[in-house]
């Protein structure tokens, strides 16, 4: 009697097509607002580093706001602590769909993601931690190389024209989601200041009333808006970084859909918001965060002082040796194994994306080293290189994998019957091997009748030679 086997699931597998056409329309989402990330980049390195840098500097610390209420900031701050929650939203609302609807709903499934994201953020704070400990440089910077940025990651993929598989574009935002979720609990945890209970206390209380509001059923976005900058103003007043509570409110929306749902109310906000927040306050953040000074010797000074090189090497090597390897012993040690369409190269392609940390990785300088400006712009400075390091060497080896996804791209794009759906979703499908056989036999038959008129037997319609 033969043993029995193990029931395996596929790493990395194809997606359910529901699954498949939301990924679609978030990447592209996702795509154009990282060519406009990419884009408020270079306009920001190019202000910092030009006779109008005086001018840059200016507008980034030009105060404004109601002073009375404790949010007199910075245009900088602003951009950091006000349009950033808008991202956190998205990002909360993504985790929430990921958790009842995506990948993270299935315990087995979610593994792989998370064991990676913890790898991922584990090793880029040692390598940072080894090398600043090393050559005597302060460790509060171990956080700033943990973070990915998914919209940043996805523009390289859309300059470079890569046809990625959609499973690794899966596991690349999947991996991003919970990314963001570990980020945001460092944050939470090691970047609050002294506490305003009574600020913190009302903030509770805010969100208890959003979610009350959100399970009554209450429409309208003049209720939601103005409760949720409330809310968002006494979490910054309580000591704890405002973008938490735009994760909470993202979290707290429904994600499921009832019977009578064509998309979910979180589905249909995340559908309306994420444009606000990629195509407006991600690239406005980064326009503010990203004027650093390069020239010759700040950049030479990267690789010299311990902290800019721990946070270089933490997001080049750590990222892609974190990430890689916690897809690894995930395929080692749980049911999972790889799809056998993919190779290991093109999990190693993507996981040198994870080291492209823009975003949240300036954030989290910000906060690190906040109180000395030189450090502070050093430490940005070695975000952009490291990330941009990350880029060129995860676009040369997508490269050397991009025929095979061409190939992998068209086979799950292939719709023979032109029915909008794609061939490999019917498969088990009786009526879909009936239209094909019939398919079959019409072009059978159209091969036939060409062959006759090229051997000279018939004409075409109007009967015999």
């Amino acid at each position: 009697m033969a043993a029995p086997q193990k029931n395996r699931s596929v790493l990395l597998g194809r997606l359910p097509l529901p699954e498949r056409n939301h990924l679609a329309d978030a990447l592209r989402t996702e795509t154009v607002g990282g060519v406009l990330l990419l884009a408020a980049a270079v306009a920001a390195l190019i202000w910092a580093n030009t006779p109008l840098k005086d001018g840059y500097e200016s507008i980034s610390a030009f105060h404004l706001g109601p002073g009375a209420l404790g949010l007199n900031l910075s245009v900088q701050h602003w951009a950091a602590d006000g349009l950033l929650a808008v991202f956190f939203f998205v990002a909360g609302i993504e985790l929430k769909r990921e958790l009842v609807a995506g990948e993270l709903r299935d315990p087995k499934a979610a593994i792989l993601p998370v064991v990676a994201a913890l790898c991922g953020m584990a090793i880029p704070a040692v390598v940072y931690t080894a090398v600043a400990s090393s050559g005597g440089g302060s460790l509060q910077g171990w956080a700033v190389p943990t973070a990915t940025d998914i919209a940043f990651a996805l523009a390289v993929l859309a300059v470079i024209g890569t046809a990625l598989p959609s499973a690794l574009r899966a596991f690349l935002l999947t991996l991003a989601v919970v990314d963001d979720l570990f980020a945001i609990l460092i944050i939470a945890v090691f970047f609050t200041s002294q506490l305003n209970f009574v600020a913190l206390g009302f903030a509770v209380l805010g969100l208890a009333v959003f979610r009350l509001l959100l399970w009554k059923g209450v429409r309208g976005w003049y209720v939601y808006v103005p409760l949720a900058v409330v809310n968002w103003a006494l979490m910054y007043n309580s000591g704890v970084h405002a973008t938490i509570a735009g994760v909470a409110m993202g979290l707290m929306l429904r994600c499921h859909r009832h019977d009578d749902e064509r998309v979910s109310p979180g589905e249909h906000i995340e559908h309306l918001v994420r444009p606000l927040s990629a195509g407006l306050a991600v690239p406005l953040f980064a326009l503010f965060s990203a004027g650093v000074s390069l020239s010759g010797g700040a950049l030479s000074d990267i690789f010299r002082r311990p902290e800019t090189l721990g946070v270089v090497l933490g997001l080049v090597l750590g990222k892609a040796i974190g990430v890689f390897g916690g897809t690894w012993l995930a395929a080692r040690f749980t049911r999972a194994e790889l799809n056998p369409d993919l190779k290991w190269p093109d999990v190693l392609a993507v996981a040198s994306l994870a080291g492209i940390g823009f975003t949240v990785s300036l954030l989290i300088g910000e906060l690190a080293f906040g109180g000395d400006p030189v450090l502070g712009g050093e430490i940005k400075a070695a975000v952009l290189v490291g990330s941009l390091i990350a880029a060129v060497l995860a676009s040369i080896l997508l490269k050397l994998r991009d025929n095979k996804y061409k190939k992998l791209c068209a086979e799950e794009d292939r719709d023979e019957d032109q029915d909008g759906i794609p061939d490999i979703y019917e498969q088990d499908d009786p009526a879909y091997h009936l239209r094909m056989a019939a398919i079959l036999e019409a072009k059978a038959a159209e091969h036939r009748r060409r062959a006759e008129v090229a051997s000279g037997r018939t004409t075409g319609d109007d009967g015999p030679a």
